[in-house]
């Protein structure tokens, strides 16, 4: 129980990385709340879960696109918490296009919910945030690592890390470390490990198999943890050594 009594906001905590993210971070001690773009359903079904486990959990909508439901949804997490140690960022998009077929919209799309959508969030957390606190940026390896049509999605997880290393010296005076966590190949619903395409990458893969969203999540917890005391400003690769 190494987060017991702290408070946890998980942005994009419905399903997948984010899910697990908030359901290891409960099951550490934190009362978490999660933010959802529009599934309910699967929001519920996250916070239902930790409270099946004896956590204490809530959910409220925010469309990151959007700033001021980002904010509104930041407040009412706050609130519900009572202040906030943790804050993850997990929400974001992927639309993956060759330059040939990309559009101002698609760009727009990533840039407003991975990029702007993140830094209002950050910035409407801040005066909830106390100091000693912990920002975990999940960003990819797609941020320094080049695939075929995914330069757009890239561009906004490199602006993540970047912005990570700036807040990081930014709010070091208050001792709020801020990291990135970068996820390669990992196995859910929309990038699952028995798909075609990760048939392809698997061979790329020094350990040979996809990650699993209870990785991401450990290496989040550690990071919220006392154990990472000394770090701010990184970024983690957890992608099974393929940017090695």
């Amino acid at each position: 129980m190494s987060l017991a009594g702290k408070r946890a906001l998980v942005t994009g905590g419905s399903r997948g990385i984010g899910a697990a993210i908030a359901r290891r971070l409960a099951a550490d001690g934190a009362i978490v709340a999660i933010t959802y773009a529009g599934n309910k359903a699967a929001a519920d079904t996250t916070v239902a879960a930790i409270e099946g486990a004896g956590g204490t959990a809530h959910a409220f909508q925010a469309d990151a696109a959007d700033p001021t439901s980002q904010r509104a949804g930041v407040e009412q997490a706050a609130a519900a918490l009572g202040g906030i140690d943790i804050l993850v960022h997990n929400a974001g998009v992927a639309e993956f296009l060759p330059v040939t077929d990309d559009s101002d919209e698609a760009y727009d799309r990533q840039f407003d919910i991975n990029v702007k959508g993140l830094h209002v969030g950050t910035r409407a957390a801040l005066p909830h945030l106390a100091d000693g606190g912990r920002i975990i940026l999940i960003g990819s390896i797609s941020g320094e690592l080049a695939f075929p049509a995914t330069a757009t999605y890239s561009a906004t997880k490199a602006a993540v890390a970047a912005l990570a290393r700036g807040w990081a010296k930014d709010l070091a005076a208050r001792n709020i470390l801020v990291n990135t966590v970068q996820p390669g190949p990992i196995d859910t619903d929309l990038n699952p490990a028995d798909s075609e395409f990760a048939a392809q990458l698997r061979g790329s893969l020094p350990l040979g198999r996809y990650g699993n969203v209870e990785e991401i999540a450990g290496a989040v917890s550690f990071l919220a943890g006392p154990d990472a005391s000394y770090i701010t400003g990184t970024t983690l690769n957890i992608d099974g050594g393929l940017t090695a």
